[in-house]
């Protein structure tokens, strides 16, 4: 998998532990991959961060599928 097929974004558990969310593209699908067992908690950026993973993976599946 290219490394522009995978975004990670930070963020922390419900107790505070530094964890990341993981965005990624398998079989032109966006795949969304949380912490194990937990809750992902956002700050404002990287909300915006995880925004834009997700648009940039969603070009990777369009590019994919041509």
């Amino acid at each position: 998998m290219a490394a522009r097929d995978e975004w990670s974004i930070s963020c922390r558990d419900l107790a505070g532990r530094r964890r990341d969310l993981t965005v990624l593209v398998s079989s032109g699908r966006v795949v969304l991959v949380a912490p194990p067992g937990e809750a992902a908690v956002l700050e404002p950026l990287d909300v915006g961060r995880l925004r834009a993973a997700l648009r940039d993976a969603v070009v990777v599946v369009g590019e994919q599928s041509r």
